[in-house]
């Protein structure tokens, strides 16, 4: 109207973006069941969504998974985030509206904002897992006062707390993001999934089998007379009868995993390794050893480089890329496990240990701050701070190996005796009620 000041533009603009809420936040009957788990990064490397994935699912939830795949390094960092903002938004403007959208931090850059945006744009919840902070996992490699570790910073502080839930992984960090953070989350604590047991003695032959085809370290140190029997480093199996018994000889099977990262110091297992070697030159009654390091990642070769100058007689290193399936039947078939996770942040806990207690594998970890939470020392395992202290722990836990009498034998049965609370139920009791319809 003349006079009035608004122009049919003004007017225009404003209906349609009123028509573009209305279709954006366009809702049915199957809204409040729907819900995306979102990682910007490799599902495969991310158990615990996985397992919120499957748990919304069994509640009868529709569950779309969205993970990015790792893109080319030709990109620079500020193309990569563009790059994903943009298929990101896509991706989310174009599914079903959710009722929520759960997503895994870190890593958060773009995504958190991204989600935030659309759950706003869309009338959705947006809660955050927190699994760390992405801004000290920068810092590992940047250092902490370079700029884009203060951005990623200010990012993850100002996005954070405008999430409608926030779950964590510890108590350390729940009470970190309400004192710093002004977020209350719940802590829901990582659970083994049920493929983490114990292996009986026949799976763990079949697997000691296959790996002999590809790795020495797993091959019988003598011929074996009778062609009846089949025989690895730890195990021989009588092929008239089918019984499978463990070489009352054999080596200790020590087992680490890890993705090779900043964050792991493994010249700290190497040197314990070295000293281990020297307790036996020196006369001490221990049994040899086959030290499996599993996993992939950036540091991998610069190791590689360190183990093939080691001169080692009676400890074995080896390096195998295990298929999936075959990951958890080792470490049901390891005596003891070695964690070397030290978390950026100081408030997470490795997954990795999680899985071998699930295994009633004892493990010996390196200490942090909030390590206590999962391992408890002289309990279920040890926590050491050096490689001498490392060394003089397998030197005290492997004599008198295989007995099962020692204190690797009472650690083992602790951790059978002390399962403590299931995944589903952890998930049931603290989850649920956050995504359950009002």
């Amino acid at each position: 109207a003349p006079g009035s000041g608004v122009t049919w533009p003004v007017v225009s603009l404003a209906v349609a973006t009123g028509l573009a809420s209305l279709w954006l936040r366009r809702r049915d009957d199957g809204t409040e069941r729907r819900v995306c788990v979102l990682v910007l990064g490799d599902l495969g490397r991310s158990p615990r969504m996985q397992y919120h994935a499957l748990s919304l699912s069994k509640h009868g939830y529709h569950v779309t998974f969205v993970g990015f795949s790792v893109g080319p390094k030709i990109f620079t960092y500020v193309t990569k985030v563009i790059l994903q903002t943009l298929q990101l938004l896509l991706v989310l403007l174009k599914m079903e509206t959710q009722s929520h959208i759960l997503m895994q931090n870190p890593p958060g850059l773009p995504g958190m904002a991204v989600a935030w945006l659309v759950c706003v744009l869309r009338g959705s919840r947006f809660v955050v897992d927190w699994h760390n902070y992405g801004f000290t996992i920068m810092a590992l490699s940047l250092g902490a006062a370079h700029p884009l570790v203060r951005l990623a910073k200010w990012y993850e502080h100002f996005f954070g707390p405008l999430a409608a839930h926030s779950l964590c992984v510890t108590a350390a960090m729940k009470d970190d993001l309400q004192k710093n953070w002004g977020i209350g989350a719940t802590t829901l604590y990582d659970r083994p999934a049920s493929v983490f047991r114990e292996t009986p003695v026949k799976r763990r032959h079949e697997l000691f089998v296959r790996l002999a085809d590809a790795h020495l370290q797993f091959q019988s140190s003598g011929c074996e007379e009778d062609e009846r029997v089949e025989g690895t480093a730890f195990s021989v199996r009588d092929l008239s009868g089918d019984a499978v018994t463990l070489r009352a000889e054999r080596p200790a099977l020590l087992l680490s995993s890890t993705s090779w990262t900043e964050d792991e110091d493994f010249s700290v297992l190497l040197d314990a390794l070295e000293d281990y070697e020297g307790f036996i030159n020196a006369g001490a009654a221990l049994p040899p050893l086959v030290c499996v390091i599993t996993g992939r990642g950036p540091q991998k070769d610069h190791y590689m480089k360190l183990i093939d100058s080691l001169r080692l007689e009676h400890v074995k290193i080896c390096t195998p890329w295990l298929e999936a399936e075959d990951y958890p039947v080792l470490l049901g078939s390891a005596d003891l496990g070695v964690c070397l996770h030290k978390s950026s942040s100081g408030l997470d806990l490795p997954m990795k240990v999680v899985d071998m207690f699930g295994c009633c594998l004892p493990v010996c970890a390196i200490h942090f701050n909030c390590l206590h939470e999962l391992v408890k020392h002289e309990e279920n395992g040890l926590i050491f701070r050096d490689s001498q202290e490392l060394a003089e722990q397998l030197k005290s836990l492997l004599s008198g190996f295989p007995s099962s009498d020692g204190r690797l034998g009472d650690f083992r049965r602790n951790l059978r005796t002390s399962r403590g609370q299931s995944w589903d139920d952890n998930w049931d009791q603290n989850v649920l009620p956050l995504v359950a319809p009002p």
